[in-house]
């Protein structure tokens, strides 16, 4: 998932999050990522709000699931990689890709490629 929530205007707002046009909708339809607002009660708001507002956290939505015509979403605070953590997932990322080829190749009894 790309999206995530944010502050504003002392509610907080999803950006981002995809929802699926109805296949049997008419003009009425909905944009799939537009912004939607969470309804949530001021406590709830400022409790989140609170462990947010530290440098280098954010608030995602971790699941969805659609209950009574309503879309409930699950939230959780994450804390963003580091610099060097992304270079090593990337670096492992290519790693395994590498090996699942030299796998593909194997099992279909191509020559090994070097280089």
């Amino acid at each position: 998932m790309d999206s995530f929530a944010q502050e504003r205007d002392g509610e907080l707002w999803l950006y981002g999050l995809h929802i699926a046009e109805y296949a049997y909708g008419t003009w009425t339809n909905h944009q799939p990522r537009r912004l939607r607002k969470l309804l949530l009660r001021r406590v709830e708001i400022n409790k989140i709000l609170d462990r947010v507002r530290d440098p280098g956290l954010t608030l995602v939505p971790l699941s969805m699931y659609f209950e009574n015509g309503w879309a409930k979403v699950e939230l959780g605070i994450a804390r963003g990689r580091r610099s060097y953590d992304k270079r090593q997932a990337l670096a492992e990322r290519d790693a395994n890709r590498e090996i699942a080829r030299e796998m593909g190749r194997h099992l279909k009894g191509m020559p090994r490629r070097d280089g």
